[in-house]
């Protein structure tokens, strides 16, 4: 089936029963614009329940466990992971889908697949692999999640990736080129004319944005790398501080901390909540359609929305720029930048499946199923080191850089 064409699914009782509380302008299962490749449909539960589940049993989300959030992994047990932001962003994101009427299974198939394609080392690993990938279409993470999905997974006899819905497939891409998007066809066209994804998909996307402000302040507090003190002067931090001292006057320490960011987290949820159901009145949309033909409709109010970004900009300045994550973002994008030289340089190093075999066939040229993937060497080399974790990733370079003497 082309990604032009539409499959029809039937609204089982199961799906009818699961959805039947949903608003007219969210996305319904039995009305998805299908997947790549037909199949039977489930039979105790939704297809975007079965996209939740496949992405759970995927071995890239496994590998979420390993792979940076803000510290690399060895830096030490209690620190955020790509993982563990995940499964915050889906809680977060299904808290504001429930309340909004809209579908938390797809919101939550969303969240938890939205980092499937990070790099190992954050954004120093991204980065460095776009600046190695700049000669051959770049590198964005974004891009990388849907190739997981649809190319790189290997767990059915009947196609390569997860075969997921074309709406969880929308939610996975948040940002693409407009060169991209023409090589996507339907999946890219809302970069084309500026219309919206499904509410769902704009839920998890500002899931994600109060997920990580909030955790890296965590963990940037508990690393010592930010203070209490620097803390002070951000509104939205001082606000919720102040009230957590003053109705528990005897705690301190991590337990004020975790009070303080369970308020803000809260406030941002209920702001959100409010406001994007003040949209909906206004807006008054029937229909999944009227929702992409609308402006963006799930946001935070105007104040919570400048103090959101003054915690943003805060966390860019003195954590993210703080001296010691530079060094080992450094660290990452030498490791990064190392391993791909020496691929490019003798593919042999690489293993058998991710060196070229040959020209692409007349079959796989016509397979009108799939978006035309690069399978370039360069290509399948940032394949390789963007599914590594962390700790494969050191491991990688030791073997190719590091004579051991024992």
């Amino acid at each position: 089936m082309s990604e032009t064409e539409r499959q029809v699914f039937v609204a089982t009782p199961t799906s009818f029963a699961l959805e039947a509380h949903l608003a007219p302008y969210a996305a319904h299962s039995a009305a998805s614009r299908g997947r790549r490749y037909a199949e039977q449909p489930p039979s105790a539960r939704t297809e975007f329940q079965r996209d939740r589940d496949r992405i759970v049993h995927s071995t890239a989300f496994r590998r979420l466990e390993y792979k940076t959030q803000v510290f690399v992994n060895h830096e030490g047990d209690l620190f955020r992971t790509r993982l563990t932001h995940s499964l915050e962003v889906a809680q977060i994101a299904r808290s504001v889908a429930r309340n909004l009427r809209v579908n938390e299974d797809l919101v939550e198939a969303i969240s938890l697949a939205h980092d499937l394609g990070h790099t190992p080392f954050g954004h120093a690993g991204q980065d460095a692999l776009h600046e190695c990938m700049r000669d051959h279409g770049g590198f964005e993470h974004n891009l990388q999640s849907l190739a997981v999905v649809d190319q790189l997974e290997e767990h059915y006899g009947a196609f390569n990736g997860l075969n997921l819905c074309f709406e969880t497939r929308e939610g996975i891409l948040k940002h693409c080129s407009r060169e991209n998007a023409r090589r996507l066809g339907d999946l890219g066209e809302r970069f084309l004319t500026g219309r919206q994804p499904s509410l769902e998909a704009q839920i998890a996307n500002v899931a994600d944005e109060i997920a990580y402000n909030n955790h890296d302040v965590d963990d940037g507090l508990r690393s010592g790398f930010i203070t209490l003190d620097q803390l002070s002067d951000v509104c939205l931090w001082h606000t919720h501080h102040e009230a957590a001292r003053n109705e528990f006057p005897r705690i301190d320490g991590r337990r004020l901390i975790h009070e303080t960011i369970r308020r803000i987290i809260n406030t941002l949820i209920v702001d959100l909540i409010d406001t994007t159901n003040a949209n909906l009145v206004r807006v008054a949309p029937e229909s999944l359609d009227d929702v992409r033909r609308s402006p963006p409709l799930v946001e935070h109010s105007e104040e919570i929305a400048t103090q959101a970004a003054a915690l943003k900009r805060f966390l860019f300045k003195n954590l993210y720029r703080h001296y010691r994550v530079m060094r080992m973002a450094n660290k990452a994008q030498r490791i990064v930048t190392g391993l791909f030289n020496a691929f490019t340089e003798d593919p042999r190093l690489l293993p058998p499946a991710y060196q070229v075999r040959g020209p692409v066939t007349e079959e796989s040229a016509n397979d009108a199923a799939a978006p035309t993937y690069d399978s370039s060497q360069a290509r399948l080399i940032a394949h390789y080191i963007a599914g590594m974790t962390d700790r494969y990733a050191l491991k990688e370079y030791q073997r190719l850089f590091v004579i051991d003497d024992n």
